[in-house]
């Protein structure tokens, strides 16, 4: 059986927060991302499930704390019928930002033709963009019958596993065709979700689509893919160093089954095509190098093991 790797967060000072990094290394876990604000350092990783010990006592004697991050390595899509003040993006704001917390990383979408009960629609772009992600969360109202009868249809041509969620606490997921969650509590706003019971509903987000996310692990387990996303994307990292020359946030946002690289397709795919593993074979063989929908940046999603035959 393979290495099983757990995903945590760091967060404490930046002084000698190197020696956290040496150690992820030395016991062959993966630094996600780093963030440095001032005298403050926030870093995702993921560890080997029989290493966390280490990494925690290390934390301690840096009077940082290590936490459970169960959505890092995980890209969600917040989706809302259009992010003008018809749809009051307060609460679509909120989400995004809250499900960054455990370490997920949010993309938010506007739909250009979903406003209207009768007429909201999404087109083809649009799918195509949301399905780069790995999971789809939409920012519905505040009425039953719209979201259960009405905007369903901006699920249509959507393959990742979608979230929904709305203000009536009443709803069974079963009752919206094409969902495979429905989260109450989270309607339409007009202020920043502040109060306890707005913070308790994000914190029941939170948990629901955590539990969404290990399904999804578990699901993927029996096949995994060819090699660990991770590791991967500290390849591509090591071995393209444009990529710390990239201006946009997070140029390597790491995916449950892949890679998004944030460099232009045109000037680099071939590159990420030739990135070489000691093991032998190139990262093209094992995945599929693909032009995003994103501001042309580069997908990178990686085969499952029965594809390729073998795993790295």
């Amino acid at each position: 059986m393979g290495t099983v790797y757990e995903p945590y967060v760091f967060n404490g000072g930046v002084y000698k927060h190197g020696r956290i990094i040496e150690l992820l290394e030395d016991v062959g876990g993966y630094l996600v991302n780093k963030m440095i604000t001032i005298t403050e350092v926030t870093m995702d990783m993921v560890i080997p499930e029989d290493d966390v010990p280490l990494i925690e006592e290390l934390a301690k004697k840096q009077l940082g704390t290590l936490t459970k991050s169960p959505l890092t390595g995980v890209e969600i899509a917040v989706v809302s019928p259009t992010l003008a003040s018809h749809h009051l993006p307060h609460s679509a704001c909120d989400i995004a930002e809250y499900l960054r917390h455990p370490g997920a990383k949010t993309t938010m979408i506007g739909l250009a033709r979903g406003m209207g009960r009768r007429v909201s629609l999404n087109d083809d772009f649009e799918r195509k963009l949301i399905n780069e992600h790995d999971i789809a969360l939409y920012c519905l109202g505040s009425f039953k019958d719209c979201i259960v009868n009405k905007k369903p249809r901006l699920f249509e041509g959507v393959e990742v596993p979608i979230v929904a969620t709305g203000g009536p606490e009443d709803i069974d997921v079963e009752e919206i065709n094409g969902a495979d969650m429905y989260i109450g509590s989270m309607g339409r706003l007009s202020h920043r979700m502040r109060s306890t019971n707005e913070i308790n509903a994000l914190d029941t987000m939170n948990d629901r689509v955590a539990e969404l996310v290990e399904e999804m692990r578990r699901r993927q387990s029996k096949d995994p893919p060819a090699i660990l996303p991770a590791r991967a994307m500290k390849e591509i990292e090591n071995q393209i160093p444009e990529i710390g020359k990239s201006l946009a946030p997070s140029p390597l946002v790491l995916k449950i089954s892949g890679v998004r690289v944030k460099l232009p397709y045109d000037l680099f795919h071939e590159r990420v095509r030739n990135v070489e593993f000691d093991e032998g074979p190139k990262l093209g063989e094992i995945a599929d190098i693909t032009r995003s929908k994103m501001n042309d940046y580069i997908l990178v999603q990686i085969k499952p093991k029965s594809e390729v035959g073998f795993e790295i």
